[in-house]
């Protein structure tokens, strides 16, 4: 008699006791999602949406929802706020997805779930801003987490991904310190990028207050860790050429730089063409996606002890468990 071969049922597809396809689709959505949302919420600031609902969690005093009378700008906060929802199911669906590996690969549940409670910390943090006004300050912090929730994200995707058990560093110690500075500029233009929108024109709404910061000046502050950034990327990738087993590294520094060419040309053509909605939108965007480059390329510093072969050259590396 034949043997009868049955689909797994819903419960191990969405928590599987391995890692399987949906693990990785996932995984992926963790981090689109998370960058998604940095564009819906550039969109509701850049539309001057962020006072739409007057207060929050409800949209105004007596209704959750948007009224009529609103118009179009309650809708574009109402909607943003409502993607909230969509990242908390896709990080629950994470969590879900490897929680039957805990006892093997327990960084993946805690990540899921880090990214998990930094959403919710997010919508309250978003809810704070509309209650200051939009402050700039809080705004800003607002993009910081988001940038957090992008680089925890990616960490999951990549260890998803990566074998188990203990790693090792697979590349001199000087490409390591050097992909740290880059990391570390990377941060700084980020950074320096959210002092500089607290500056700029699109404050969200009409009564929300600015830093006082010169933005003429601040954005060539904004411009100088960026072309550090650009030349410190251009050594990681011309070094992971040179190193012939680090295929995966060199795959995500060439995306660091595609990343960082396409920001520096959408940045200098916003300001010089009086920083249109769209390019504001796209650079806000992109920034997180440099985020997200930046974590993939140090992460893959290292890899799994097994597939490493002695060399007689190579420094003494030091290992991480899984």
């Amino acid at each position: 008699m034949s043997q009868v071969r049955t689909r797994p049922g819903l419960v191990a597809t969405i928590m599987p006791s391995v890692i399987t396809r949906w693990t990785r689709v996932v995984g992926w959505l963790l981090v689109i999602t998370n960058i998604g949302i940095v564009g819906t919420g550039g969109l509701v600031r850049l539309t001057g949406s962020g006072m739409g609902c007057e207060t929050w969690p409800y949209c105004t005093a007596g209704s959750l929802t948007p009224t009529p009378e609103m118009g179009v700008h309650g809708l574009i906060e109402f909607g943003n706020r409502t993607l909230t929802g969509v990242l908390v199911i896709v990080a629950l669906l994470a969590f879900l997805s490897v929680i039957r590996l805990r006892a093997t690969r327990r960084e993946l549940p805690v990540l899921s779930f880090l990214v998990g409670l930094g959403i919710i910390v997010q919508a309250v943090v978003g809810g704070v801003t509309v209650w200051l006004h939009l402050h700039p300050s809080i705004v800003g912090l607002h993009y910081l987490i988001s940038a957090a929730l992008v680089a925890i994200a990616t960490v999951f995707l990549v260890r998803v991904y990566a074998t188990p058990g203990p790693r090792v560093r697979a590349v001199p110690r000087s490409y390591a310190i050097l992909t740290h500075l880059t990391s570390a500029a990377v941060t700084l233009t980020v950074v320096v990028g959210i002092l500089l929108t607290g500056a700029g024109p699109h404050a969200g709404d009409e009564a929300a207050a600015r830093n006082g910061l010169d933005p003429v000046f601040w954005q060539h502050v904004h411009s100088w860790p960026a072309y550090v950034t650009l030349v410190l990327t251009l050594v990681l990738v011309s070094g992971a050429v040179r190193l012939p087993r680090e295929t995966a590294l060199r795959r995500w520094t060439g995306l660091l730089l595609g990343v960082e060419l396409v920001q520096i040309t959408v940045g200098l053509w916003q300001a010089r063409t009086g920083l249109p909605i769209v390019l504001v939108n796209i650079h806000m965007v992109l920034a997180v996606a440099l985020v997200a480059a930046m974590v993939a390329v140090v992460m893959a510093l290292k890899t799994p002890l097994a597939s490493v072969a002695p060399a007689a050259d190579r420094e003494p590396a030091r290992t991480e468990a899984s």
